[in-house]
């Protein structure tokens, strides 16, 4: 056995298990699973998982110190074990900052800690701009914005690097049209029959992977392994991108003076494909407040060793700011 063969050291914290959890009904049918670990009395930090469409796992708890933070985590609505899983009516993004506004009572907290990464990075904004007062500082990872130049990058850019993961995708749509490439895709995944919906999952579930591969040794699993996993994360998925992620295109940018005031720290990996590294460079450029760091041999995955030991490593900066191993 080589050094190549050998496990690597995580940076994570040991696995742990929640010490609640629960559904927490938000109206219109829909019910959010959430759930804390680490320390009832602790600096409270939520975690906000990416996607759209994607969930919470076990792996998310393990960034933070146990023995310092409360950690908050939640399934968004049509996702992981929120339910109904899948479901796009009445799933938007000021529907996501009202559900983080009700957990928030919900649990008796004031003020927290944001913690997010690709699309979490951008509900993270978006909540903390909804709310400024409830957010002490916030931890991003993989900047995404929802503008109209990152989906065109999205779905036009990357022709040049997987040419032929994005012909597969756009099988049946004018080439350059990826506005109407989401119209058929939104109607594909809901479609009465559950072949047809389950096909179109996985083609568009497939892209993301292409993307996530580029450069490495062996393609990237898709992100769900079943194929009511992957439909419910598709339908989820393309219903935000049609919407535009349901903000103005330039929306979070242009509302960053709410929250300049505010302690931030920016990781975004060099090689990043899926997120290109110069949002989160335009976005540290003008939040004074934020320190912006890319992490050269990472990409847009939060495994890479390189970004987990920097996330973890932020998190505990902030723990060691404070000058004792009990929460403020």
């Amino acid at each position: 056995m080589n050094d190549h063969d050998l496990p690597r050291q995580s940076a994570l914290y040991p696995p742990l298990e929640p010490f609640d959890s629960g559904l927490l009904d938000v109206g219109h049918g829909h019910r959010v699973h959430f759930e804390q670990c680490g320390r009832p009395d602790g600096r409270p930090v939520l975690f906000l998982h990416g996607g759209p469409g994607s969930a919470c796992k076990p792996d998310h708890r393990r960034y933070f110190d146990p023995a310092y933070y409360r950690v908050v985590l939640f399934d968004q609505r049509g996702c992981g074990r929120s339910r109904p899983f899948g479901a796009t009516v009445h799933n938007t993004t000021p529907d996501l900052i009202a559900d983080i506004e009700r957990l928030r009572d919900r649990l008796g907290i004031q003020r927290w800690v944001l913690f997010g990464g690709s699309w979490g990075s951008t509900l993270a904004l978006a909540y903390a701009q909804a709310h400024p007062g409830r957010v002490e500082r916030l931890v991003l990872r993989g900047i995404f914005l929802a503008s109209q130049a990152e989906l065109d990058w999205y779905f036009t850019g990357l022709r040049h690097f997987i040419p032929e993961a994005r012909e597969r995708l756009f099988e049946g749509t004018a080439r350059d049209d990826w506005h109407a490439l989401l119209t058929r895709y939104d109607a594909l995944l809901n479609d009465p029959d559950p072949a047809v919906a389950t096909a179109a999952a996985h083609r568009w579930n497939a892209y993301e992977s292409a993307i996530m591969s580029i450069g490495e040794p062996a393609p990237t699993s898709p992100a769900a392994d079943t194929d009511s996993g992957s439909l419910g994360r598709a339908r989820v998925q393309v219903h935000y991108l049609a919407h535009g992620c349901f903000l103005e295109d330039g929306q979070l940018a242009a509302n960053l003076p709410r929250i300049a005031h505010l302690p931030a720290v920016l990781l975004h990996g060099r090689q990043d494909f899926v997120c290109p590294p110069v949002t989160a460079y335009e976005l540290a450029r003008n939040w004074p407040a934020a320190k912006l760091a890319f992490i050269e041999t990472a990409k847009h995955a939060s495994s890479h060793p390189d970004l987990e030991r920097a996330l973890v490593a932020a998190v505990d900066a902030i723990r060691d700011a404070a000058g004792s191993p009990a929460p403020p």
